[in-house]
């Protein structure tokens, strides 16, 4: 029995050993690839200090890149990189948008989306479910060619067998179609979904951390935070939509109804951009390339100029959190940001500080209800750093607002899928889209105008006078939320 209990306490030792090798070599690894500075403190003391703890959660939730994805974009022996290459080669000059003097300064969001503003477009305001869903599935029943569709949550409700039925008939009816889902966001759509659309010749991947050759197996904390559908390459759509009940105000919670939320609908050279982003992300998961029409001829009597700008953890850069910062930092006359989650990294709060100091009108608006109670704790903690700079604060209180857009003077107006946070910054694959037309512009404002009446603007005492637990709260949440 003690011969027993000797060789118990030996496995065990070196179990704990191989786990404290395993903890130190993901500890170097966290220094080595970790964004900021924080992170990597953090993830390395945790992992030697507490590896029984903390190894399971690095593999789920830490590091920073896919390297298999980073390398099908630069590779040039790639045929992603070819294909792209081939576009950029054969783009007819007149859809690449000329700045005026004054707008020089864009030149930089053109060097981090690796795209030029393209001339010559079309586009519509889609507000809320209703008027989205219905541009979209008229789309899809006329498509006579393909259809692109990515999203990060499909459910298997109302909504979601209406899709389905669409997509199913298309592709019965000769229509290529592929469909793109988020593994971690639809985890609870059932096999039997896609497995109707397989049937019916509907080509349909998950996006995971791991693809067929590269990518960490166990990593979910990287997710497609992605919604875009294009349709025979001449129409997109983008936006805050998912596909589900509650986005066309239906949601069993009644504190989320109605839900508010914008997409766009864009004709024109710039659907390009939007099919690039898609197929990027197609790549990844199949190493295929959908056939395309990549033919790019502006729109007639079309004005606007539109720049498609993806970004993720794939990128060199942190591209959605300097896409952030620079429209904060190049505002003169007012920056208005719509973002359910606000949980932004320090440099966009010292950019809204910045700018509220120099007279910029500074306003965020959020929802009053939440949806993700640690997310919605963790707002309150900015509060004591914005508030009394002259940042202000607006809670949509009309049911659940998700909507993402921007607003910069009367120069830029953006519509996409990025959130407030160090999850969109970071860790999700995003898309938003970007117009330098007076028309969206105005359009853009009247929106938001509109959204700002059924606002109530926050004050210093929804945070000073609550109690200490409460604060406490705010701050352990402020902690956990990139994660989330």
């Amino acid at each position: 029995m003690f011969d027993e209990i000797s060789n118990l306490g030996q496995i065990i030792a070196v179990a704990y050993l191989l786990l404290e090798l395993a903890a130190l070599i993901a500890a170097v690894e966290a220094l080595l690839s970790t964004r900021t500075p924080q992170g990597a403190i953090a993830w390395s003391l945790s992992l030697i200090m507490f590896p029984i703890l903390a190894l399971p959660l690095y593999l789920l939730f830490g590091g920073r890149k896919f390297s298999g994805y980073v390398h099908s974009r630069r590779s040039g022996t790639e045929p992603l990189q070819q294909l792209v290459q081939r576009v950029s080669a054969t783009l007819p000059p007149e859809v690449i948008a000329d700045l005026a003097a004054h707008e020089k300064p864009r030149e930089v969001l053109t060097r981090l989306a690796r795209m030029p503003f393209f001339a010559g477009n079309t586009s519509r305001l889609l507000i809320d479910g209703e008027a989205t869903f219905d541009a979209i599935f008229a789309a899809i029943d006329t498509a006579e060619v393909y259809i692109l569709m990515q999203f990060y949550i499909i459910r298997d409700d109302d909504l979601g067998h209406q899709l389905q039925q669409r997509l199913a008939r298309r592709a019965r009816a000769g229509v290529r179609v592929y469909l793109l889902l988020d593994a971690v966001g639809s985890h609870n759509l059932p096999d039997s979904w896609l497995g109707f659309l397989r049937e019916a010749g509907v080509e349909c991947e998950l996006f995971r951390g791991s693809s067929r050759r590269g990518g960490h197996p166990f990593r979910v904390n990287f997710r497609n935070h992605r919604k875009i559908v294009v349709v025979d390459g001449h129409s997109a759509y983008v936006g805050g939509h998912n596909v589900g009940d509650e986005y066309v105000g239906r949601s069993e919670d009644p504190a989320m109804r109605p839900w508010r939320d914008t997409h766009v609908e864009l004709r024109g050279p710039a659907v390009l951009g939007v099919q690039l982003a898609f197929v990027e992300d197609w790549y990844w998961m199949t190493q295929q390339i959908p056939p395309l029409n990549t033919a790019a001829a502006r729109i007639e009597d079309a004005s606007q100029r539109v720049l498609v700008f993806p970004s993720g953890p794939a990128d060199e850069l942190e591209t959605a959190s300097l896409l952030f910062t620079e429209l904060i930092n190049s505002s003169r006359q007012r920056i208005w940001i719509v973002s359910p989650y606000f949980v932004p990294d320090d440099s966009v709060v010292s950019a809204l500080q910045l700018a509220a100091l120099r007279g910029v009108d500074v306003c965020i608006m959020q929802p009053e209800r939440p949806d993700h109670r640690l997310v919605h704790l963790a707002r309150y903690s900015y509060l004591e750093q914005t508030l009394p700079y002259g940042i202000k604060f607006f809670n949509y209180q009309e049911g659940f607002l998700h909507q993402k857009v921007v607003l910069v003077d009367d120069d830029i107006a953006g519509v996409g899928t990025a959130n407030l946070d160090n999850r969109s910054f970071r860790l999700n694959f995003e898309i938003t889209l970007l117009f330098v037309d007076p028309g969206c512009v105005r359009e853009v404002e009247e929106m938001l105008l509109n959204d700002f009446t059924r606002c109530r603007e926050l004050e210093l005492a929804d945070i000073s006078t609550r109690s200490a637990w409460f604060r406490l709260a705010t701050r352990i949440a402020r902690l956990f939320s990139p994660v989330l």
